[in-house]
């Protein structure tokens, strides 16, 4: 049996337009389980920060008590056009959820 500090893991930097960063440590295996053969690993942690990101964004938009701010429509819309973008599917189509 494998203990959870035995996992590998590795260090992936994410670095602001300001240039501030921040170091987020995954276990490749994780990212493995999520990423296609000739996809790499850096590929899938830049799309699930994407999908996690639109997630929030259409949670404050559609799943909050009361009206959500114009401005906050406009970032989630911008946001799911991003992750067709990116992604090549709708937020619907990845997650099975639509209003």
């Amino acid at each position: 049996m494998v203990d959870a500090d035995e996992v590998e893991t590795a260090t992936y930097s994410i670095e602001g337009p300001d240039g501030d960063s921040d170091e987020l440590e995954l276990p490749p295996g994780l990212i493995d389980l999520l990423r296609e053969e000739d996809e790499a690993r850096e590929t899938v942690v830049g799309d699930m920060a994407l999908v996690s990101f639109v997630q929030q964004a259409h949670a404050a938009v559609h799943h909050t008590q009361g009206e959500p701010d114009e401005e906050v429509v406009a970032i989630e819309e911008r946001a799911r056009e991003l992750f067709e973008e990116r992604l090549g599917i709708t937020f619907e189509q990845a997650t099975g959820h639509s209003h």
